[in-house]
Protein backbone atom coordinates (compact mmCIF):
# COMPACT_ATOMS: atom_id res chain seq x y z
CA UNK A 1 0.00 0.00 0.00
CA UNK A 2 2.97 2.76 1.19
CA UNK A 3 4.67 1.21 -1.81
CA UNK A 4 1.93 1.64 -4.00
CA UNK A 5 1.09 5.59 -2.75
CA UNK A 6 4.93 6.29 -3.06
CA UNK A 7 5.40 5.64 -7.17
CA UNK A 8 2.64 8.07 -7.87
CA UNK A 9 4.97 10.85 -6.56
CA UNK A 10 8.14 9.40 -7.16
CA UNK A 11 10.08 7.53 -10.10
CA UNK A 12 10.91 3.81 -8.91
CA UNK A 13 13.85 3.85 -7.07
CA UNK A 14 16.75 3.17 -9.80
CA UNK A 15 18.87 -0.12 -10.34
CA UNK A 16 22.24 1.64 -9.23
CA UNK A 17 24.16 0.58 -5.60
CA UNK A 18 25.88 3.60 -5.86
CA UNK A 19 22.28 5.77 -5.93
CA UNK A 20 20.30 3.51 -3.40
CA UNK A 21 23.52 3.41 -0.79
CA UNK A 22 24.40 7.38 -1.06
CA UNK A 23 20.46 7.43 -0.44
CA UNK A 24 20.49 5.56 2.87
CA UNK A 25 23.80 6.92 3.38
CA UNK A 26 23.19 11.07 3.30
CA UNK A 27 20.23 10.65 5.23
CA UNK A 28 22.03 8.27 8.23
CA UNK A 29 25.46 10.58 8.40
CA UNK A 30 22.93 13.95 8.01
CA UNK A 31 20.11 12.91 10.89
CA UNK A 32 23.50 11.62 13.00
CA UNK A 33 24.81 15.41 12.21
CA UNK A 34 21.93 16.94 13.63
CA UNK A 35 21.40 14.96 16.89
CA UNK A 36 25.52 15.61 17.73
CA UNK A 37 24.94 19.45 16.91
CA UNK A 38 21.82 18.84 19.83
CA UNK A 39 24.55 17.08 22.09
CA UNK A 40 26.54 19.70 21.74
CA UNK A 41 29.36 18.08 19.54
CA UNK A 42 29.65 20.46 16.65
CA UNK A 43 30.63 20.69 12.91
CA UNK A 44 33.23 23.11 12.86
CA UNK A 45 32.79 26.31 11.53
CA UNK A 46 30.82 29.53 11.87
CA UNK A 47 30.98 29.98 15.44
CA UNK A 48 31.09 26.79 16.27
CA UNK A 49 34.29 26.53 14.44
CA UNK A 50 37.11 25.86 17.33
CA UNK A 51 34.45 23.54 19.11
CA UNK A 52 35.68 19.41 20.44
CA UNK A 53 38.60 20.71 19.52
CA UNK A 54 42.32 22.25 19.60
CA UNK A 55 42.44 24.66 17.03
CA UNK A 56 46.28 25.17 17.34
CA UNK A 57 46.89 21.82 16.36
CA UNK A 58 44.73 21.39 13.43
CA UNK A 59 45.40 23.33 10.02
CA UNK A 60 43.25 26.58 9.78
CA UNK A 61 41.42 28.21 6.79
CA UNK A 62 40.33 31.92 6.69
CA UNK A 63 36.21 31.47 6.76
CA UNK A 64 35.91 33.07 3.02
CA UNK A 65 38.48 30.35 1.85
CA UNK A 66 36.99 27.30 3.76
CA UNK A 67 33.49 28.61 2.76
CA UNK A 68 34.80 28.67 -1.05
CA UNK A 69 36.17 24.66 -0.51
CA UNK A 70 33.01 24.16 0.81
CA UNK A 71 30.99 24.54 -1.94
CA UNK A 72 32.70 25.34 -5.43
CA UNK A 73 33.18 22.00 -5.92
CA UNK A 74 29.82 20.90 -5.98
CA UNK A 75 29.11 24.45 -8.20
CA UNK A 76 31.29 23.15 -10.74
CA UNK A 77 29.88 19.46 -10.89
CA UNK A 78 26.28 20.83 -11.36
CA UNK A 79 27.31 23.56 -14.00
CA UNK A 80 29.41 20.35 -15.92
CA UNK A 81 26.18 18.38 -16.06
CA UNK A 82 24.91 20.29 -18.47
CA UNK A 83 27.24 19.22 -20.87
CA UNK A 84 27.62 15.88 -19.50
CA UNK A 85 23.49 15.41 -19.83
CA UNK A 86 22.58 17.46 -22.41
CA UNK A 87 19.53 16.11 -23.75
CA UNK A 88 17.79 14.83 -20.71
CA UNK A 89 14.73 16.63 -21.03
CA UNK A 90 13.16 18.99 -19.14
CA UNK A 91 12.52 18.20 -15.39
CA UNK A 92 16.45 17.25 -15.74
CA UNK A 93 17.59 20.72 -16.85
CA UNK A 94 15.11 22.40 -13.78
CA UNK A 95 17.02 20.09 -11.51
CA UNK A 96 20.57 20.79 -12.61
CA UNK A 97 19.72 24.78 -13.10
CA UNK A 98 18.27 24.49 -9.37
CA UNK A 99 21.61 22.29 -8.17
CA UNK A 100 23.57 24.69 -9.95
CA UNK A 101 21.86 28.05 -8.70
CA UNK A 102 21.85 26.71 -5.36
CA UNK A 103 25.78 26.20 -5.09
CA UNK A 104 26.45 29.79 -7.26
CA UNK A 105 24.34 31.80 -4.75
CA UNK A 106 26.87 30.10 -1.85
CA UNK A 107 29.68 31.07 -3.79
CA UNK A 108 28.73 34.47 -4.57
CA UNK A 109 27.81 34.98 -0.95
CA UNK A 110 30.67 34.18 0.33
CA UNK A 111 32.55 36.37 -1.56
CA UNK A 112 29.97 39.64 -1.94
CA UNK A 113 27.96 39.24 1.40
CA UNK A 114 28.97 37.66 4.29
CA UNK A 115 31.69 39.24 6.58
CA UNK A 116 33.66 36.22 8.80
CA UNK A 117 35.34 36.80 11.87
CA UNK A 118 36.45 33.38 12.40
CA UNK A 119 38.25 30.33 10.84
CA UNK A 120 37.94 27.20 9.42
CA UNK A 121 39.93 23.97 9.91
CA UNK A 122 40.74 21.91 7.09
CA UNK A 123 39.90 18.39 8.82
CA UNK A 124 36.11 19.75 8.99
CA UNK A 125 36.36 21.32 5.99
CA UNK A 126 37.77 18.51 3.25
CA UNK A 127 34.61 15.76 4.51
CA UNK A 128 31.83 18.96 4.09
CA UNK A 129 33.40 19.95 0.55
CA UNK A 130 32.96 16.44 -0.54
CA UNK A 131 29.45 15.36 1.32
CA UNK A 132 28.39 18.78 -1.03
CA UNK A 133 29.66 17.63 -4.56
CA UNK A 134 28.80 14.07 -4.08
CA UNK A 135 25.50 14.98 -3.30
CA UNK A 136 25.03 17.45 -6.00
CA UNK A 137 26.64 14.82 -8.93
CA UNK A 138 24.40 12.25 -6.99
CA UNK A 139 21.26 14.30 -7.13
CA UNK A 140 21.89 14.59 -10.92
CA UNK A 141 22.51 11.53 -11.94
CA UNK A 142 19.97 9.84 -10.29
CA UNK A 143 17.57 11.93 -12.25
CA UNK A 144 19.33 10.81 -15.32
CA UNK A 145 18.67 7.53 -15.00
CA UNK A 146 14.78 8.43 -14.64
CA UNK A 147 15.43 8.59 -18.89
CA UNK A 148 12.39 6.44 -20.47
CA UNK A 149 10.60 5.71 -17.32
CA UNK A 150 6.99 7.13 -17.19
CA UNK A 151 6.88 10.00 -15.32
CA UNK A 152 5.11 9.74 -11.94
CA UNK A 153 0.95 10.21 -11.69
CA UNK A 154 1.37 13.09 -9.81
CA UNK A 155 3.73 15.74 -11.06
CA UNK A 156 5.29 17.98 -9.06
CA UNK A 157 7.98 20.17 -11.32
CA UNK A 158 6.03 23.22 -11.51
CA UNK A 159 5.28 23.60 -7.54
CA UNK A 160 8.86 22.41 -7.07
CA UNK A 161 10.25 25.20 -8.75
CA UNK A 162 7.90 27.48 -6.90
CA UNK A 163 8.73 26.25 -3.65
CA UNK A 164 12.54 25.90 -4.93
CA UNK A 165 12.38 29.77 -5.90
CA UNK A 166 10.90 30.88 -2.12
CA UNK A 167 13.35 28.85 -0.78
CA UNK A 168 16.34 30.42 -2.75
CA UNK A 169 15.02 34.39 -2.39
CA UNK A 170 14.11 33.69 1.35
CA UNK A 171 17.65 32.19 2.32
CA UNK A 172 19.12 35.26 0.59
CA UNK A 173 17.19 37.67 2.11
CA UNK A 174 18.35 36.60 5.55
CA UNK A 175 21.60 36.00 4.70
CA UNK A 176 21.74 40.18 3.56
CA UNK A 177 19.91 40.85 6.92
CA UNK A 178 22.81 38.58 8.74
CA UNK A 179 25.24 40.64 7.06
CA UNK A 180 24.40 44.40 7.88
CA UNK A 181 24.26 43.46 11.78
CA UNK A 182 28.03 44.02 11.24
CA UNK A 183 29.79 47.38 10.55
CA UNK A 184 32.80 47.74 8.77
CA UNK A 185 35.59 46.16 11.17
CA UNK A 186 33.16 45.04 13.64
CA UNK A 187 33.60 40.96 14.47
CA UNK A 188 31.50 40.95 17.05
CA UNK A 189 27.91 38.88 17.36
CA UNK A 190 25.11 40.64 17.79
CA UNK A 191 21.06 39.40 18.09
CA UNK A 192 19.71 39.28 14.28
CA UNK A 193 16.86 41.18 13.93
CA UNK A 194 13.89 41.98 10.84
CA UNK A 195 12.54 39.19 8.60
CA UNK A 196 11.31 36.03 10.07
CA UNK A 197 14.35 36.42 12.93
CA UNK A 198 11.65 38.23 15.27
CA UNK A 199 9.80 34.62 15.16
CA UNK A 200 13.14 32.36 14.77
CA UNK A 201 17.13 32.71 14.92
CA UNK A 202 17.86 30.40 11.62
CA UNK A 203 15.02 31.72 9.38
CA UNK A 204 17.78 30.96 7.17
CA UNK A 205 17.65 27.33 7.76
CA UNK A 206 14.11 27.31 7.47
CA UNK A 207 14.19 28.56 3.77
CA UNK A 208 16.87 26.07 3.07
CA UNK A 209 14.71 23.22 3.68
CA UNK A 210 11.85 24.79 1.56
CA UNK A 211 14.56 24.88 -1.26
CA UNK A 212 15.60 21.49 -1.27
CA UNK A 213 11.90 20.67 -0.35
CA UNK A 214 11.59 22.52 -4.20
CA UNK A 215 14.30 20.33 -5.16
CA UNK A 216 13.41 16.95 -4.23
CA UNK A 217 9.53 18.03 -5.93
CA UNK A 218 11.12 18.79 -9.02
CA UNK A 219 13.56 15.51 -9.27
CA UNK A 220 11.12 12.86 -7.78
CA UNK A 221 13.43 10.46 -7.14
CA UNK A 222 14.63 8.89 -3.93
CA UNK A 223 18.26 10.54 -3.70
CA UNK A 224 16.64 14.15 -3.22
CA UNK A 225 13.32 13.21 -1.06
CA UNK A 226 16.50 10.82 1.56
CA UNK A 227 18.89 14.45 1.22
CA UNK A 228 16.15 16.65 2.38
CA UNK A 229 14.67 14.87 5.08
CA UNK A 230 18.17 14.42 6.59
CA UNK A 231 19.36 18.01 5.57
CA UNK A 232 16.25 18.80 7.98
CA UNK A 233 17.18 16.57 10.87
CA UNK A 234 20.44 18.07 10.36
CA UNK A 235 19.44 21.87 10.32
CA UNK A 236 16.99 21.16 13.29
CA UNK A 237 19.93 20.07 15.35
CA UNK A 238 22.39 22.80 14.03
CA UNK A 239 19.43 25.51 14.86
CA UNK A 240 18.85 24.42 18.57
CA UNK A 241 22.75 24.41 19.30
CA UNK A 242 22.45 27.95 17.48
CA UNK A 243 19.57 29.37 19.65
CA UNK A 244 21.12 27.66 23.48
CA UNK A 245 24.59 29.42 22.15
CA UNK A 246 22.73 32.90 21.98
CA UNK A 247 20.78 32.32 25.05
CA UNK A 248 24.24 31.85 26.95
CA UNK A 249 25.74 34.79 24.91
CA UNK A 250 22.67 37.54 25.73
CA UNK A 251 21.38 37.87 28.39
CA UNK A 252 18.20 40.11 26.57
CA UNK A 253 17.90 37.26 23.80
CA UNK A 254 14.05 36.92 23.57
CA UNK A 255 13.28 33.63 24.45
CA UNK A 256 9.83 33.58 22.71
CA UNK A 257 12.22 33.27 19.76
CA UNK A 258 12.39 29.64 18.84
CA UNK A 259 15.03 27.55 16.82
CA UNK A 260 14.16 27.12 13.40
CA UNK A 261 9.69 26.44 12.81
CA UNK A 262 8.20 29.63 14.45
CA UNK A 263 6.20 28.79 17.41
CA UNK A 264 7.00 25.05 17.48
CA UNK A 265 10.18 24.43 17.52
Amino acid sequence: MVMSVLLNIIFPPPPSLFVSAMSLISFVSLANAGFSEMKGKHLNYSKFWNSNTNPQKQIKLSSKSGMLLLYTPAFLAAAASFWIFPHDGIRSTFLQGAVTLHFFKRVFEVLFVHKYSGAMLLDSALPISLSYFLSSATMIYAQHLTQGLPEPQMDLLYPGVVLFLVGIVGNFYHHYLLSNLRGKGEKEYKIPKGGLFEFVICPHYLFEIIGFVGVSFISQTLYPISFTIGTTFYLMGRSYATRRWYLSKFEDFPKDVKALFPFVF
